[in-house]
């Protein structure tokens, strides 16, 4: 296939200037040890044709038929200068100036591949960085007068850029001042406090300078699509293979979740089957000094580098040898480990499920509800029996109430609709699939009489548009699941095609402010359809739009033949409900709201991001109606949800913590005197124990529905629904 310059709009001398590419590119596509690499250098000539496609994409496919303007340079300009310093810590007035008399340029820049200016920005940004980080350091060996009725602005939007020195510098006696009485409430002792303040200055002016020219030219083009809408950006090769993974779940490598801190490269966790984990060398907490590629190959040190870098020098092709030089956690000296890479799963990514056995009476509305009433009792056989099956699960059984035999309802935790693109693409039969995992784990809860499924989509971000179309098939019959609409204005509707519903029973879908996108089709549909109850936060995230992956290198080569020259990810089109109505800004609303922080966290929404697109709507489309919830039943579900919510002592924290943070977060300041600001950390950190949805458990043997307050509140909440549907002889087939 020969590139197509005219379908992307391009000049005759653009199209001369892009095919210069092919004799580029040929030299670099069979490097598979990626270089360390240093601060950036000048652009280079396919930085500059990456350039030029990434403009004429936006220009002639995005949704909103903006064209790449001077508002879009304003813009732009904006947006790079606000990924480089959004605190406004770094640029001096000054130096934003020097920069505003190209605000009408880089659209013209852009399109023509000339990249420069993101250098000359940069190098003027790595030079403050340089200056700061060197006043902090000072600053962090100081006497600071704790004692003071001082305060430091929280929002940078409601200050301008420093107009000279002293006021910058001001600014960073304030923040070290604020890092410091953040070690202090956290008893850290005070030699302590100021040797991590030190080393993390360092790690910041460290991680600037080795930003290579691939993340620089990611910064920039993003800062272009993204004034345009939020979710359009640039992926730099490194990226894009990162994307890819998430998609497939798989990666080829070690096994091994790293971390970077104070400059050491630290084993955060062990995958469970990947080669580290088979090889048994390797430990948590362990700290990498060296990596090197094959029995023979020369080790690079990897102290101080990005964890980036680091992961793909350790990243490779099944099968081969990756050596590393390595500080054992238990002190017994420096070892030496060589360990064949293999492909590994990403299960923790994975639908996942577990059936809970619940008595049919609960607490009464005017009863106190006491979490933990009920003996669990763990029962560690695996609803998938062969060890090679994908997806993983338990059984928890409770003991059952005492006026009634148990209802089970089972729990599917989904993270995202992922999907192996690159199997699809190659016909593989058995590509990943979300559809395909959940229907394995709805057949499971079939034959298992489950009562009801509760579709956990909690902190769902997305993913795949067919794997949302076809997962939401798994629970209606046929029929629309949802529209999207596109430049033209052509509204194109997704149906299920699939006869007949593999779970037909009651259904519950749980969402919160972090459910977006592909869970929002899927919750969207549900409720349109009238057939499951949303529960959870206020809303989902209100992300209504679609992206396509424009992977650059097939742009110019066949697929098999392509470099990776990373790839544009572009909203072009916009989706809506069976209903006609879009998600975008509003998202799906919950039937029942579950009173919880996230749903008062600003700046999460779709609605509190730089140009999001505008809410709008469409024609509905014919579908069924299931009747499975009605206004009276919502309403009676409420009311029991309150009513156990005033007596359940961690609700009634939680609603103290909520007005809390609705305080702070309309407090345009934060205080800098010692006594005030522990008050109130002390507020902040009262119930970290009642945190349990944030934990971060590093293993995959964990309950997929811990049985946290919260949950608890989701159980009752589902055992109410089930008597209301049986009190109006709704008929759900199971």
């Amino acid at each position: 296939m020969l590139f197509d310059g005219e379908r992307f709009g391009l000049s005759r001398q653009s199209r001369n200037m892009v095919l210069v590419l092919l004799a580029i590119v040929c030299s670099v596509v069979g490097l598979s040890v990626p270089t360390v690499v240093a601060r950036p250098t000048d652009p280079t000539r396919v930085d500059r044709h990456i350039a030029i496609m990434v403009a004429a994409l936006m220009d002639r496919r995005h949704l909103s038929e903006m064209q790449m303007n001077d508002e879009i340079s304003h813009r732009a300009l904006d947006m790079f200068l606000k990924s480089l310093d959004r605190m406004k810590l770094f640029f001096l007035q000054s130096d934003v100036d020097e920069f505003m008399a190209e605000r009408d340029n880089l659209d013209d820049y852009v399109k023509a591949g000339d990249v420069r200016i993101a250098k000359r920005i940069f190098d003027r940004f790595l030079e403050r960085v340089n200056e700061r980080v060197a006043v902090a350091q000072e600053y962090i060996d100081a006497e600071h007068d704790f004692s003071l009725d001082e305060t430091m602005i929280r929002d940078p939007e409601k200050w301008d850029y420093a107009k000279t020195e002293e006021e910058l510098n001001e600014r960073w006696r304030k923040r070290v001042k604020y890092d410091l009485l953040l070690e202090i409430a956290d008893e850290v002792p005070h030699d302590e406090a100021v040797e991590k303040l030190h080393k993390r200055y360092r790690g910041i002016q460290r991680n600037w300078e080795q930003h290579s020219n691939d993340e620089l030219l990611e910064d920039f083009l993003t800062a272009i699509t993204t004034s345009f809408d939020p979710h359009s950006s640039y992926m730099s090769p490194s990226n894009l293979d990162n994307f890819t993974i998430q998609m497939r779940l798989e990666l080829d490598g070690i096994g091994a979740s790293l971390e970077s801190k104070y400059g050491e490269t630290i084993v955060r966790r062990i995958v469970p089957g990947g080669a580290a984990d088979k090889d048994g060398r390797l430990k948590i907490e362990d700290v990498i000094v060296g990596v090197a590629e094959g029995k023979e190959g020369e080790f690079v040190d990897i102290v101080d580098m990005k964890i980036n870098d680091v992961v793909q020098l350790i990243r490779g092709k099944p099968n081969t040898i990756v050596r590393l030089e390595v500080m054992p956690a238990d002190k017994s000296g420096r070892k030496i480990y060589d360990i064949t890479r293999a492909r590994i799963e990403l299960k923790d990514s994975e639908a996942r499920s577990e059936i809970l056995d619940r008595p049919v009476t609960m607490p009464k509305a005017d009863e106190p509800t006491v979490p933990g009433d009920h003996t669990h009792v763990l029962d560690s056989t695996p609803l998938v029996s062969e060890p090679v099956e994908e997806v993983t699960g338990k059984i928890l059984e409770q003991q059952k109430g005492p006026n009634g035999p148990a209802r089970r309802i089972g729990v599917i935790s989904l993270p995202s609709f992922y999907m192996d693109m690159e199997g699809r693409r190659a016909g593989k039969a058995d590509f990943k699939s979300t559809t395909r995992d959940v229907r394995r784990l709805l057949e499971e809860f079939n034959q298992q009489n489950v009562d009801l499924v509760v579709m956990d989509l909690r902190f769902n971000g997305g993913g795949s548009l067919p794997e949302s179309v076809e997962a939401t098939g798994l629970f209606i019959d046929k029929g629309p699941v949802v529209q999207v609409k596109g430049p033209d204005g052509r509204v194109q509707p997704y149906p299920d095609e699939e006869a007949g519903e593999v779970w037909s029973g009651p259904l519950i879908v749980l969402i919160n402010r972090f459910s977006a996108s592909a869970s929002e089709i899927f919750a969207g549909a549900i409720q349109d359809y009238g057939r499951g109850l949303i529960i959870g936060d206020k809303s989902t995230h209100g992300k209504g739009t679609v992206q396509q992956l424009f992977e650059l290198g097939t742009q110019i080569l066949p697929l098999q033949e392509a470099p990776n020259l990373g790839a544009l990810k572009m909203t072009i089109q916009q989706f809506y409900r069976p209903s006609g109505d879009s998600t975008q800004n509003r998202g799906v609303v919950s039937d029942v709201e579950i009173p919880y922080r996230t749903s008062h966290w600003e700046g999460i929404g779709e609605a509190d991001l730089d140009y999001a697109l505008k809410f709008d709507q469409v024609a509905p489309q014919p579908h069924d109606n299931y009747r499975a919830v009605t206004a009276p039943m919502v309403e009676q579900l409420r009311q029991r949800s309150a009513a156990r919510e005033a007596k359940t002592d961690f609700f009634i924290k939680e609603d103290q913590k909520i007005k809390e943070i609705v305080k702070r977060q309309q407090e345009p300041t934060v205080t800098l005197n010692k006594e005030k600001f522990l008050a109130e950390r002390a507020e902040v950190n009262s119930d970290k124990d009642q945190e349990e949805m944030f934990e971060n458990l590093e293993n995959n043997d964990r309950p997929v529905f811990p049985m946290t307050p919260y949950n608890e509140e989701v159980m009752a909440i589902a055992l109410d629904y089930l008597e209301l549907l049986n009190e109006a002889n709704v008929a759900l087939a199971k």
